[in-house]
């Protein structure tokens, strides 16, 4: 069971069909939710907290469904919002505790209306906590705030990440925020899913891009560094473009440039970033909706 499935997830809003044929499990500690504007993305997390009723399919929250369930969902679950019906005192304390948790707590008697952006943010993180909940839904955490603010917010989404007893699902239309956040990303598009995957697992089974700029490199250097498997590409000037297969090391090219009398004056090498992956995502549902598949 993973902390949120969607099976064949279809919701209509105003007879218009906004999520359609949604299937998935999310296990990750924190969640990304990606998506361009009119995804789908608030009404999927309206939808999870039973705000929405699923006109086919299902939608289920620690094996809660989402409609059938919600009450108790909700109590479950933070999203900036009421402190989830706790009696007065208690509510009290555990604000208290929410607000100095989030660095707020010299200043929790003022009013809210007189807050910075950043701290109006950090309240509504605050009101998310105050429960104690078991899923923590953040929607644009970062949106609006100053570049110091913003590394704030972060770092606290990712203290809550690494102590383990709250799992995270992160809206967010800035993929830097959910690539320094989260270690699985949901891609919507146009109301499909687009992708769905492990991020780092994703990295790692994609292969390495490297750029070469040599001295001396001649026909006979990318030859070889084809023998090794490698895909290459030459241009003027010395540059070659590489792509690496998992069993080849940086090592063997070399080997290979010293055999030869080839200088290797510089190499960069990378992996695949999330914006690589979402832009795939999106490439691949346009191909599925060319080929009638969605």
């Amino acid at each position: 069971m993973g902390v949120i499935d969607l099976k064949d997830l279809e919701v209509r809003l105003a007879n218009r069909v906004v999520l359609n044929g949604l299937t998935g499990e999310l296990r990750g500690k924190a969640i990304g939710l990606l998506g361009p504007n009119g995804a789908g993305k608030s009404t999927l997390i309206n939808t999870l907290l039973g705000f929405h009723r699923p006109t086919k399919g299902t939608a289920s929250v620690f094996g809660l469904d989402s409609h059938l369930n919600r009450a108790e969902i909700r109590g479950k679950v933070g999203y900036m919002a009421e402190l989830a019906g706790l009696p007065p005192e208690v509510a009290l304390e555990r604000a208290h505790e929410a607000l100095f948790y989030v660095g707020l707590g010299e200043v929790r008697y003022r009013k809210v209306n007189s807050y910075s952006l950043g701290m109006k943010q950090l309240v509504k993180l605050a009101q998310a906590l105050a429960h104690g909940p078991r899923l923590l839904i953040l929607d644009e955490p970062t949106n609006g705030l100053d570049p110091v603010a913003r590394l704030r917010m972060l770092q606290l989404i990712k203290d809550i990440r690494k102590e383990g007893s709250i799992q995270l699902l992160i809206s967010s239309h800035l993929l830097r925020d959910i690539d320094d956040t989260c270690d699985e990303v949901l891609i919507l598009k146009g109301g499909h899913l687009a992708a769905l995957c492990n991020i780092e697992e994703e990295r790692r089974s994609n292969r390495s891009f490297m750029e070469l700029e040599t001295v001396g490199a001649t026909e006979r250097f990318s030859v070889s560094v084809r023998g090794l498997g490698c895909e290459c590409a030459v241009f003027p000037g010395g540059r070659i473009k590489l792509i690496l297969p998992e069993n080849v090391e940086v090592r063997d090219l070399y080997v290979i440039a010293s055999e030869q009398g080839v200088q290797i004056r510089r190499m960069n090498q990378r992996r695949d970033s999330l914006e690589d992956i979402f832009l795939r995502a999106m490439d691949n549902d346009k191909e599925r909706i060319a080929n009638g598949r969605l």
